[in-house]
């Protein structure tokens, strides 16, 4: 099950619907983690965005929820253009609203992003399919620090072009648990996954992502994504 709503839309499509949030990061002086604003949300606008596409949506308009004050809406709309313009979207419009009654203290920041499309419905036969993580699990500073390992969005796109392949985003409860939102199947604790990164860690703003495909796929994949690229074995 991921976390997107889907709503009927028209005969054909539906409308899909994905957010994320973030809460003391970005410019005020008591935020935890200390980031220019458009860096903020550009990290939320790829978690909502990738949720939704993986989910099998095309964006079509992306709304900001800013608590960081009326100076802070301009850059966080930049943040998220920079995500659109890297999945060459550059057409979805982009609105907002802020919190301008109250100040807070620390900063605050919501992304919802609106998709429509036809999602897959059946669970993920892993046993059938090679299966890989792409980018690193980051969360916090290290985001910024090594973002070299960060899956980038353009490749992201590029490998969800691809077809009979499935991908997956992973949050901040890590790769072993989204492993097992792919199919039921999964949750046992007599199956052991092996990759050479870290399996439990979050993943902060889906710094990384799963991607199941047919063996024939293989170096297309990793010609793809390169050094990113890391084998997760799935064992019963």
């Amino acid at each position: 099950m991921r976390n997107a709503i889907i709503v009927p839309f028209n005969e054909d499509e539906k409308l899909i619907i994905t957010s994320d949030n973030s809460g003391s990061v970005g410019e005020k002086d008591q935020d935890d983690v200390i980031v220019p604003y458009d860096v903020v949300s550009y990290h939320s606008f790829r978690v909502a965005v990738i949720e939704c596409m993986a989910s099998g949506g095309i964006p079509i308009s992306v709304v900001i929820h800013n608590f960081c004050g009326d100076e802070a809406l301009r850059s966080l709309k930049k943040g998220v253009e920079k995500g659109l313009s890297e999945l060459e979207l550059v057409q979805v419009e982009v609105t907002g609203s802020t919190e301008s009654n109250f100040s807070l203290n620390q900063s605050a920041v919501g992304v919802v992003v609106m998709g429509r499309g036809i999602p897959a419905e059946k669970e993920i036969r892993l046993e059938e399919l090679q299966t890989a993580v792409i980018g690193s699990p980051l969360v916090g500073p290290e985001v910024i620090e090594q973002n070299q390992q960060v899956a980038p969005l353009s490749i992201f796109k590029r490998v969800l072009e691809l077809e009979d392949l499935h991908v997956w985003p992973v949050g901040s409860k890590g790769i072993r648990y989204e492993v097992s939102q792919m199919n039921s199947r999964w949750v046992s604790p007599d199956v052991h996954l092996e990759s050479d990164v870290d399996l439990a860690k979050s993943a902060g703003p889906a710094t990384c992502f799963i991607v199941s495909y047919p063996p024939e796929l293989d170096s297309s994949i990793r010609d793809l994504t390169g050094t990113l690229y890391h084998p997760l074995t799935i064992k019963t």
